[in-house]
């Protein structure tokens, strides 16, 4: 096999980037990138559809931003942002601005976690919420707050809960190479132990006590805004570096593990290093917005097939995964108006009709 033809091979194979770029700009609804000496493939279907879920994200944060009591006109929204100065700049900038962009933060981590969860378990019904990250950082959410610990406690006993539930994940998938479907399951085991656990420290303590863990785990953004978006957004940006390998490594993450040895990868390492990107942007995000369920596992898969590609595509999940949040937090506060609902109630009345449609599209395919 000529140098030219065993570029084309892994191309096809891998989706990565190959350093003949005639090669690379015959592939199909691809373009190449030149940056200096560097090259890099860019699928066009998804650049657009990236483009079309910012101006989608935009409006539905002015549109967020407007609805409410006061209703605030568009342009008002517009010029308060532009900092021109409006009757409404306390209500948009201080009391609505640092939900709505918490809201956009929470959900870009949310698909950006579940993407590399999926993509490493190689099934759209893995996400932190079902594979036990979530439920660790539910359990000990609940142990600080039915134990009269402080407010502050909570983000950080959450956020060590979801990663020791990670680290328990990993270590009983981590046999036979961190092999997709024991990963799933012992995900499930973990989660349904956790669950158990959750229950029993719920059942066990002060009334008052309970409601605030009962609360805390289906997830609101209700009291939240500046900090909990900061700290949010500051771990993605240290992590930025991970996930942009994690963004290339996924292009071979279908790959058998003969097949990605055969072209000098190396599997395992890939997916425990996936594996922990994700559980650690999951853990992170849990912890500072609570149990917001299904994002995870809508979002994904939403964008694969947006883009028709063979696996989630990180930037266009993350987007989603935003708007969707935006979204589920806006229905939240005004569908009920003036109660509010969790915005963990609105994503999981979308989360759960589509879980539903996963398993039964599942199911017409083995039949």
């Amino acid at each position: 096999m000529t140098a030219p033809s065993r570029d084309r091979t892994v191309a096809a194979t891998t989706g990565e980037p190959v350093a003949t770029p005639s090669v690379a700009a015959r592939l199909p609804g691809r373009s190449l990138l030149r940056l200096g000496p560097l090259s890099l493939q860019i699928r066009r279907r998804s650049v657009l559809v990236a483009a079309v879920l910012v101006v989608l994200l935009a409006a539905a944060a002015v549109l967020s931003l407007s609805l409410g009591t006061p209703y605030v006109a568009p342009a008002d929204v517009l010029h308060a942002l532009s900092g021109v100065g409006t009757p409404y700049d306390l209500v948009v900038l201080d009391l609505r601005l640092p939900r709505v962009v918490l809201a956009a933060v929470a959900g870009a981590a949310f698909g950006v976690a579940g993407t590399l969860i999926q993509s490493v378990a190689r099934n759209p019904l893995a996400s932190p919420d079902v594979i036990g990250i979530t439920q660790g950082a539910g359990l000990a959410a609940t142990i600080a707050l039915t134990s009269g610990a402080a407010a502050v406690v909570v983000a950080p006993a959450a956020l060590a809960g979801g990663l020791v539930a990670a680290v328990v994940v990993l270590a009983l998938g981590a046999r036979h190479g961190l092999a997709a479907q024991r990963f799933v399951l012992a995900g499930v085991a973990v989660a349904f132990a956790l669950r158990a656990l959750t229950e029993i420290v719920m059942i066990t303590a002060e009334a008052i006590d309970g409601q605030r863990a009962q609360i805390w785990l289906v997830g609101t953004l209700a009291g939240k805004g500046w900090a909990e978006a900061a700290w949010i957004g500051g771990a993605l940006l240290v992590l930025l570096p991970v996930l942009a390998w994690a963004g290339w490594a996924l292009n071979s993450s279908a790959l058998d593990d003969d097949t990605a040895r055969g072209i000098g990868l190396r599997p395992v390492a890939r997916r425990i290093g996936l594996a922990g990107a994700g559980v650690l942007v999951a853990a992170m995000v849990t912890a500072q917005v609570g149990a917001v369920d299904f994002v995870a596992l809508v979002a994904p898969q939403v964008a694969r097939r947006l883009v028709r590609s063979e696996r989630p595509p990180l930037v266009c999940a993350a987007l989603l995964g935003a708007l969707l949040l935006v979204l589920a937090d806006l229905a939240g506060r005004r569908l009920f108006a003036p109660t509010q609902l969790p915005a963990g109630v609105l994503t999981a009345a979308i989360g759960g009709p589509y879980l539903m449609y996963l398993l039964l599209r599942g199911r017409k395919r083995s039949s």
